[in-house]
């Protein structure tokens, strides 16, 4: 099957749009309800958020993967250096303080788990456990993903993933969760609005399985 992007949508100043957030169609939700609804009896409250695109900003490495060879090394090398995304970062605090669990579920690779843990503490995010793909899977994001998902809601309830990438927005979206399409990384990773970020992060996550 193959997976088509959506228009991209323009991006938003969090700040002034914390009701609601993000591309904003079918389930999408309604941040203000996701911040107030309660946990219950059945286990912690997940808030689930990307790390690439949502709350870090890319833009400065992905030339590493925009061709071809692309250099996966440079391109992880580089990510201590990501700057912190202010839209990605209040909506983390927001979650945070209204209760939730926040875990980050990211597509990068095991092996830079040192490197994203440090990066998260460094920039003050909120702590929680970091989710990443095994080293060796090459499944596209919209897979991992909600498989990952579905693991962590035998354990919890999950009440929002918040994404860039609108392959995985979709999968979540299907799989019954959710979801907030974070559009503030230059309109989100539709592959498609002519930006050398996006297409390239798209097709490093959902056709090259790498991040």
């Amino acid at each position: 099957m193959e997976y088509r992007p959506d228009p991209p949508q323009p991006p938003g100043d969090l700040s002034t749009s914390t009701r609601r957030a993000g591309n904003q169609d079918d389930n999408a939700g309604d941040l203000g309800s996701i911040l107030v609804t309660a946990g219950d009896d059945a286990g912690p409250a997940y808030a689930v958020l990307d790390i690439d695109g949502v709350l870090a900003d890319v833009s400065h490495r992905v030339h590493h993967v925009a061709g071809r060879p692309k250099d996966w090394a440079a391109f992880f090398a580089a990510a201590p250096d990501d700057p912190l995304l202010p839209e990605g970062a209040e909506l983390a605090g927001l979650l945070a303080a209204a209760g939730r669990t926040v875990v980050y579920l990211t597509g990068r690779p095991e092996n830079c788990r040192t490197d994203t843990e440090a990066w998260l503490a460094r920039h003050g995010l909120p702590p929680g456990p970091v989710h990443m793909r095994r080293s060796d899977d090459r499944r596209p994001a919209r897979v991992t993903k909600v498989e990952r998902l579905r693991s962590l809601a035998r354990h919890g309830r999950v009440t929002v993933v918040v994404d860039d990438d609108s392959a995985v927005i979709r999968a979540v979206r299907a799989a019954g969760f959710t979801a907030v399409h974070a559009t503030w990384l230059d309109g989100g990773t539709d592959g498609v609005d002519g930006s050398p970020v996006q297409p390239a992060l798209f097709e490093a996550q959902e056709l090259d399985g790498r991040t």
